[in-house]
């Protein structure tokens, strides 16, 4: 079962993979019967990406099966079906307001995800004492699928930026929009250098003493550019070097060490994306969009935080609480998790405030949905991976 589940997310990232081919096929295609040939391959992307929807469900349900719980109980699982509602979200709008534009930049963005997904461990195992409850299936779904919601809005809103800032001159908006697309580029630097090590087959083992001074050991897959609190190579990893700095025992330095990797891996990336190139990715990609609609572009902006927040206020506080209250006898601690899915909370009440009370419609909006999934994916990446806290067993 957990073989046949593995294949069916494998089918799934290919389906998606050509589904993004199609769309952009849609927006490409100038030859006679213009209109009719791009409905054609926006049916074949549609129709591909739906299989690929259909498949991906398929993973999610064997592999519920295989596990007997829901698989959202770490990073790999969490992420993955993080994806998964992402495309959901993109087949409803685009159902809606059949704009072909949405998944040539949403499908790539969940290839991303999952690709980013699989450079965690996969194996299933049993659920650790404090996630044995249905809340699990609850709380954690609920607020996958709001912030997938949410990151349909950050689509809309990069492809409106994309079409409006002015590409001739360096200015803060080129700056910060080439900002966005390094990011992007640093998602796909770290399956690429996950990838290298792997294949490597590097590893190096330290003893360290944990938060709770209790001494433990961590193994390396990258090179340690910062080490574990008070860490020590073991002599079977004695052939490998130092790290540069070690970490106090607050931040999970193996996890940090893989951020700093994929920097890394996407500064490189991105450089040799500019040197092919020759301009600024934003600028490269500007001809795709030439044709947008704007208005609508901004409406659908904004539509998915009006579904997205309501949708995220109850899976990632109200069900969330209801869990803290039954598992730690308290609704709310200040858990970094928990700080940050209120920052989240805060961030959206505020862009609604100003978009419906100080009309920042346009460009403002389509700024503020751009941060606003940059600090869900802080949340998902540097919260779950560095900051260690109650809520550090979803990293795993």
């Amino acid at each position: 079962m957990a073989q046949l589940s593995s294949t069916l997310l494998y089918i799934a990232f290919i389906l998606y993979l050509i589904g993004t081919f199609f769309f952009g096929g849609a927006i490409r295609d100038k030859r006679g019967k213009e209109q009719t040939r791009k409905d054609r391959w926006s049916q074949l992307g549609i129709i591909t990406t739906i299989i690929g929807f259909v498949s991906q469900l398929g993973y999610f349900i064997t592999r519920w099966i295989a596990a007997g719980h829901a698989p959202v109980s770490n990073l790999f699982e969490f992420t993955t079906f993080f994806g998964m509602m992402l495309v959901a979200a993109f087949i409803i709008i685009y159902f809606i307001y059949k704009i072909s534009i949405l998944g040539l930049f949403a499908l790539p963005v969940a290839l991303l995800v999952i690709a980013y997904a699989s450079m965690f461990p996969r194996e299933i195992t049993p659920l650790i004492p404090a996630l044995q409850s249905d809340w699990l299936h609850i709380h954690v779904t609920t607020a996958a699928a709001g912030e997938a919601i949410l990151a349909v809005s950050f689509v809309a809103g990069l492809i409106y930026l994309i079409r409006v800032v002015d590409q001739s001159k360096p200015s803060k908006r080129t700056f910060w929009l080439e900002v966005v697309m390094f990011c992007l580029i640093t998602t796909l630097g770290f399956v690429l250098v996950s990838t290298a090590f792997s294949l490597a087959d590097y590893e190096a083992k330290f003893t360290w003493i944990d938060k709770n001074q209790q001494k433990t050991e961590v193994v390396y897959h990258m090179p340690a550019l910062v080490g574990p609190h008070e860490g020590k190579l073991v002599k079977e990893s004695a052939d490998r070097f130092e790290p540069l700095v070690y970490m106090p025992a607050i931040i999970n330095a193996k996890k940090l060490n893989t951020v700093i990797w994929s920097l890394i891996g996407g500064a490189i990336l991105y450089a040799l994306l500019r040197l092919v190139l020759r301009k600024r990715i934003a600028a490269a990609l500007q001809p795709l969009v030439q044709n947008v609609n704007l208005d609508l572009t901004d409406e659908i902006s904004y539509r998915a935080v009006a579904i997205g927040f309501p949708v995220f206020t109850l899976g990632a506080l109200i069900f969330a609480m209801i869990w803290a209250q039954i598992a730690w006898t308290r609704f709310w601690g200040w858990d970094p998790k928990e700080v940050w899915a209120l920052i989240t909370w805060l961030f959206y009440a505020a862009f609604l405030h100003l978009r419906l009370s100080k009309g920042w419609h346009g460009e403002k909006s389509a700024w503020l949905a751009v941060i606003g999934f940059a600090i869900i994916m802080f949340n998902l990446v540097a919260v779950n991976l560095v900051i260690a806290g109650l809520h550090s067993y979803a990293g795993t």
